[in-house]
């Protein structure tokens, strides 16, 4: 069994499927709040630094889809400056396996290595809210 440290958002539903994947598969979960955690670039960037600076974004942030941050225009600098002072900004999941870190739930290679492989019809990534492509309870309405 593989232990997945998983940084969630809490309350959304995309994370709770990709959450219900993994432990089927028999993955042992330990959970985490993305939004809470104390962040550090160095520490982010284990997770990120691997991707294109435009993939370190969830593009279902609100401030993504409302066009107030462009993904496309920022540096490696100015992206995880961004991301440290607005987690919710954070391409999400962020999984740590002892296979390695990722963010987001594409990384078939991290998956494959976990014993989770996902059927191409599979959209693990996207947003499960209909009509709403943030998928998630408003940030501000949590406890």
């Amino acid at each position: 069994m593989s232990a997945v440290v998983f940084y969630e958002k809490p309350g959304c539903r995309t994370n709770a499927r990709q959450k219900a994947l993994l432990e089927r598969h028999g993955c042992e979960l330990i959970v985490r709040n993305l939004l809470s955690e104390p962040w550090t670039a160095a520490r982010l960037y284990q997770f990120l630094g691997h991707r294109p600076v435009a993939e370190w974004f969830n593009p279902a942030a609100p401030k993504i889809k409302s066009g107030d941050i462009d993904p496309h225009a920022q540096n490696r600098r100015s992206a995880m400056a961004l991301l440290l002072r607005e987690p919710l900004l954070i391409r999400r999941p962020l999984l740590d396996t002892e296979f390695g870190k990722t963010a987001g739930f594409d990384d078939v290679t991290l998956l494959g290595a976990l014993g989770v492989y996902l059927e191409e019809a599979d959209d693990k990534q996207a947003c499960s809210r209909p009509g709403d492509s943030a998928g998630c309870p408003d940030p501000g309405a949590m406890p």
